[in-house]
């Protein structure tokens, strides 16, 4: 297994176009959020019971969800944006597979580097809401392999999604499913304020159970939710990446 191989590969790349930029990305957008809706809109709204235990404000409440979203996005934009653009038009990937390194080391080695990208990330926002005190349990410290747990489900997911992307304008469809999965996973709002069949489509949605589970640690609730999300996270990240590898071949080696 070369799959380390890509990871350096990425490293080496990042490495010479200022390695800053993926922590200031990373931390920027989800600061911004949490700094207008949870402190500033948050200062008029009261939290709905059963929201986190007692005390939880509302910025305590939404940073979770903001940490889930940080992971998502670097991991998405690293595989469905960079990914597709190496097999369409870099042509890396034929390059490297005149060496040992194999389809499925790209595919492992990819998912890895998103891991990587998206875990650093999502860390370094996890220390920005920890110096503003909003992390009140040990639990968080699982935040960390947690985060990696989200990045791979949708580093997975996105792998496969940028084997069947044909045209530039098709990513547009991604963001169209990113952007609402972002406002109405219960990133802002808990899942009680909807009705009982919108709560099954909510829940089944990856972002919820990425919220759920870093919700859960952050906030020091640990329970049956944490470990059915981890273990959904997991199994998507598993189906997303048997699926890119059965397809890449068609792609590199037609």
């Amino acid at each position: 297994m070369n799959a380390h191989l890509i990871v350096l590969r990425h490293l080496w790349v990042l490495r010479s176009r200022r390695p800053y930029q993926l922590i200031v990305n990373g931390v920027f957008e989800p600061f911004l959020y949490l700094m207008a809706i949870g402190v500033g809109i948050g200062q008029l709204i009261d939290m709905p019971a059963g929201a986190g235990p007692p005390g939880t404000s509302y910025a305590a409440y939404v940073a979770p969800a903001l940490l889930a979203t940080a992971a998502m996005n670097a991991a998405v934009n690293e595989v469905v944006n960079d990914v597709w653009w190496r097999i369409r038009f870099e042509k890396v990937y034929q390059s490297m597979l005149t060496t040992p390194i194999t389809v499925t080391d790209i595919a492992v080695g990819e998912v890895a580097a998103a891991m990587l990208r998206g875990a650093v990330a999502a860390t370094c926002f996890l220390g920005v809401i920890t110096a503003l005190g909003l992390v009140h349990s040990w639990w968080a410290l699982l935040a960390v392999p947690a985060t990696l747990l989200i990045t791979f489900g949708f580093a997975g997911a996105g792998l496969a999604v940028a084997t069947v992307i044909r045209e530039f304008h098709h990513h547009q469809y991604v963001q169209l499913f990113m952007l609402p999965m972002f406002l109405f996973a219960t990133t802002f709002y808990p899942l009680s304020v909807y009705a009982k069949p919108l709560q099954v489509v909510v829940a089944a949605l990856p972002l919820y159970q990425s919220t759920e589970l870093l919700r859960g640690l952050v906030l020091g609730q640990p329970g049956a939710g944490v470990v059915w999300a981890a273990v959904y996270l997991a199994v998507m990240g598993v189906g997303g990446l048997w699926l890119a590898d059965r397809r890449l071949p068609a792609l590199l080696l037609g």
